[in-house]
């Protein structure tokens, strides 16, 4: 069934449906953006969805200098191309990554401090000029990171090594195209990857701790969306309902997780900051780790949650092995081993996960001695007796 074209307002103004990315001139121009910067990847850049957006936009001009794990150059060398061919907007156009670099140059264009000094601690983001943020519109490309709807980008810091959040409210897109013809034919497992990602953050929302319920309301129907949808995405790269579900549920992870993170994020910050694995694959496979640490905390909510997406059996064990079977048949991994993750940096990842600002949102305590026991437990593939009661 084909689904119907929807405009929303919350928490951006989105614009679904297929097709739709032939509105980006309009989008632009509703933004007073005539000489966009479009920001992409390498790979799109190269694909007809791009060559068309570009063809359509008068004055546009391409940037795809974008790393798959993107670092501060790449936001560097974005600002300087946006500077300089005088552009008054951009367009993050792309998966996750694309789309967080876009939103930072964007923010970058008019700020005069360097961008480590927005980092995503206490008021940071408070030292930024919010009349030097350009417009942005964003286009995904992938269903996953919901980085779309998002405040903030996640870049590396070669020179520490570390994954930062880069955050300003003014970095949330003031337009967002939701367009799933632009998804089809996606590799299985990059969409399966980018799927598990999304799970990761309606999951990690819905556990945070805290009184949230509009977060806990979309982060189980976005679970809700991926139980259904997220298999069928996986077996049929062209079934366009499928994405266009996946897409929506994306962007519902992303809406919920302002509520918060938790050690999911915590721990596979770090791991792809030292040994640069896909961020949606890393998170899927601490995933069942994580949720068998925070049992004691989660076991009432996880029940209610199972019961609501339409589980057989609705005890914590019946959702944990839910996820399990769901990581087997779209060919995830069980072992962090299996992403060739090694043994050596245990104790680093350890504590570079307990100062991750994503641990805060953990049910329980996650200092580095919880990162150090889920890692291990997630090297070896061992779910038995996790747990941080």
């Amino acid at each position: 069934m084909a689904l119907p074209n929807a405009n929303w307002n919350y928490p951006t103004a989105i614009r679904f449906g297929a097709g739709r990315v032939a509105e980006l001139p309009e989008a632009c121009e509703s933004l007073g953006v005539r000489r966009p910067l479009l920001v992409t990847d390498p790979g799109l850049a190269e694909l007809p969805m791009v060559k068309s957006a570009l063809a359509s936009l008068r004055s546009a001009r391409l940037f795809s200098s974008v790393h798959s794990n993107p670092v501060g150059a790449d936001v560097e060398a974005g600002v300087a191309a946006f500077r300089e061919g005088g552009h008054d907007g951009v367009i993050a156009f792309g998966g996750g990554s694309a789309l967080d670099v876009g939103k930072v140059v964007a923010f970058m264009s008019g700020q005069t401090r360097p961008i480590w000094d927005f980092e995503d601690v206490g008021d940071w983001w408070s030292r930024a000029d919010p009349a030097g943020v350009a417009p942005i519109v964003a286009v995904p490309t992938t269903a996953g990171t919901g980085s779309e709807v998002g405040r903030a980008g996640v870049i590396l810091d070669e020179e520490a090594q570390i994954k930062k959040i880069i955050f300003h409210p003014k970095m949330l897109p003031s337009v967002v195209i939701l367009d799933p013809e632009l998804t089809l034919g996606l590799p299985p497992h990059i969409t399966a990857a980018t799927g598990m990602d999304a799970l990761s953050h309606c999951l990690e929302a819905y556990c945070a701790p805290g009184f949230h319920p509009m977060a806990d309301g979309i982060a189980a129907e976005g679970m809700k969306l991926i139980r259904e949808w997220l298999p069928r995405s996986v077996a049929d790269g062209s079934d366009l309902e499928a994405r266009g579900h996946m897409l929506i549920a994306a962007s519902m992870g992303a809406t919920a997780f302002q509520k918060g993170l938790g050690g999911m994020h915590a721990l596979s910050h770090p791991i792809g900051a030292l040994h640069g694995s896909h961020h949606g694959l890393t998170n899927a496979v601490v995933m069942p780790y994580i949720l068998a640490f925070n049992r004691p905390a989660i076991e009432e909510r996880i029940g209610r949650l199972a019961a609501y997406i339409g589980l057989g059996d609705t005890s914590f064990d019946g959702f944990l092995g839910w996820i399990v079977e769901l990581r087997r048949s779209l060919g995830i991994p069980h072992s962090l081993r299996q992403l060739d993750v090694p043994n050596d940096r245990a104790e680093q990842i350890a504590r570079m996960a307990e100062a991750d600002p994503s641990a805060g949102g953990n049910p329980l305590p996650f200092d580095a001695a919880a990162a150090r026991q889920v890692f291990d437990a997630a090297m070896e593939g061992r779910l038995a007796s996790l747990s941080g009661a």
